[in-house]
């Protein structure tokens, strides 16, 4: 494994661990009122597009990383999206009362 490989499989461990603990509270809690929707579609389009890169150069710290990290944003985006479009037909459940 070359320097530049390792650094790599560093860095994509750290990034990903890094999305963990936020991840696992929205999926534990179901709670995304504090999550932007439009910085979750930016950050899941992203992260896609970094595992496509990652897929076109077969660099597979970023293969891995990215999709493991895609699963849980695709998650909490849709949870998110669910969220928006539920509060919609509710008022009341938007505001929290």
């Amino acid at each position: 494994m070359t320097t530049e490989e390792v650094i790599g499989a560093i860095a994509a461990v750290l990034t990903t661990s890094s999305f963990l603990p936020q991840a696992i509270k929205v999926l534990r809690t179901r709670d995304t009122g504090a999550i932007s929707l439009t910085m979750y579609v930016l950050f899941t389009a992203g992260v896609t597009l970094w595992g496509v890169y990652g897929l076109m150069t077969w660099q597979w710290s970023i293969i891995i990383a990215n999709g493991i990290t895609v699963v849980l944003a695709a998650t909490i985006l849709t949870m998110k999206v669910a969220s928006v479009v539920s509060a919609g037909r509710n008022p009341r459940r938007a505001t929290g009362n």
